[in-house]
């Protein structure tokens, strides 16, 4: 990622350069690519890497008798149940119960806000229209992710955090000089 941000000046000149022609500026990007040995499908690696733990995560909380209702931490009395508090009553401050479609708790909050900041450590994507949907890709997922068992939910959110710390360290070690 690093060197995808290096390269983004260079990408936006060919852009600018081959507007009309797309498959004349998709040839010169995989030649730059190729040239500065950059390979941009490389970001998408670790979350292939994440998938099977992921869903053996879900599949462990879904179907494991043992662990309902064991007490976790704080408000979290259940991990194989979706997050009781609600952001649409302040998180048990208002005296409302909200529908159950409404019900966005305080992790999976904390996990959108984990994938944004982690999204601000990468570069952005060249393409507007891309970093228009990058931009709107947390908020998505926070809310398709409120319902799922808050231990999934509070294991995405300690990876993120994770993955924040380990791109900080790796963007601080990194040869590469980065603006």
């Amino acid at each position: 990622m690093a060197k995808m941000k290096v390269l983004q000046p260079e990408m936006t000149r060919l852009k600018e350069l081959h507007k009309e022609d797309k498959m004349k500026l998709q040839q010169e990007m995989m030649a730059l690519y190729k040239r500065e040995k950059v390979n941009p499908i490389s970001g998408c690696l670790p979350i292939f890497i994440q998938i099977p733990f992921f869903f053996a995560i879900y599949k462990v909380l879904f179907v494991t008798i043992e662990m309902r209702h064991q007490p976790f931490f704080g408000w979290i009395k259940d991990l194989s149940e979706r997050d009781p508090t609600s952001i649409f009553n302040l998180f048990g401050l208002i005296p409302w119960d909200p529908p159950s479609f409404l019900l966005i708790g305080v992790w999976p909050c904390l996990m959108g806000v984990s994938m944004w900041m982690q999204q601000k450590l990468n570069p952005t994507p060249p393409d507007p229209v891309q970093a228009k949907i990058f931009m709107f890709f947390p908020l998505f997922l926070t809310v398709i992710l409120a319902p799922f068992p808050a231990g999934l939910v509070i294991y995405w959110t300690i990876n993120n955090i994770l993955t924040m710390a380990q791109q900080y360290i790796i963007i601080k070690r990194t040869t590469v000089k980065t603006v």
